[in-house]
């Protein structure tokens, strides 16, 4: 299995992608994963929010294909603990998933056509993070996820 994090923008704070770097080479020594960013539409006086998700809705589906299983980042989502998700990667890894793409949206959400194609909502906290953090964040528990599957020392339970 593969999977995907899809972000819309760039990461702009070079702590952040430092942090997202540091662990994107942790989670890879257990499985490949690959993220893709998605170009920041740009916001004109015309262009209201409605209309960005759309645009970054349009731009995200084009990278995923119907045999992906997607899950987004979304605050109305499941919330796990670490061990739960850690559950929930594991069987998308033992089902036969080939791809499990995790989506990030921008600064105001998905667009209702991304809502419907996901096959799955997972909720980092009941907090509200930035988008920007939200990676940082993901990265860190695919990380932990990996590590208690191999029941290795990371996650202190």
């Amino acid at each position: 299995m593969k999977i995907y994090l899809i972000m819309v923008g760039k990461t702009d704070a070079g702590w952040i992608e430092s942090g997202i770097d540091l662990f994107v080479k942790r989670v890879l020594h257990y499985l490949p994963f690959e993220t893709i960013i998605i170009s920041d539409i740009k916001r004109g006086a015309k262009l209201d929010e409605k209309e960005l998700k759309k645009r970054e809705g349009e731009a995200i589906l084009k990278n995923i294909s119907l045999s992906d299983y997607v899950v987004l980042l979304d605050e109305k989502g499941v919330n796990y603990d670490s061990v739960g998700f850690s559950r929930f990667i594991e069987k998308k890894m033992v089902g036969g998933i080939k791809k499990l793409i995790f989506v990030v949206g921008g600064a105001y959400g998905f667009s209702p056509p991304v809502y419907n194609r996901a096959d799955a909502k997972v909720s980092l906290s009941r907090m509200t993070f930035s988008h920007q953090m939200a990676r940082l964040f993901f990265v860190e528990q695919l990380y932990r996820a990996l590590t208690i599957i191999k029941n290795e020392k990371y996650h202190n339970r």
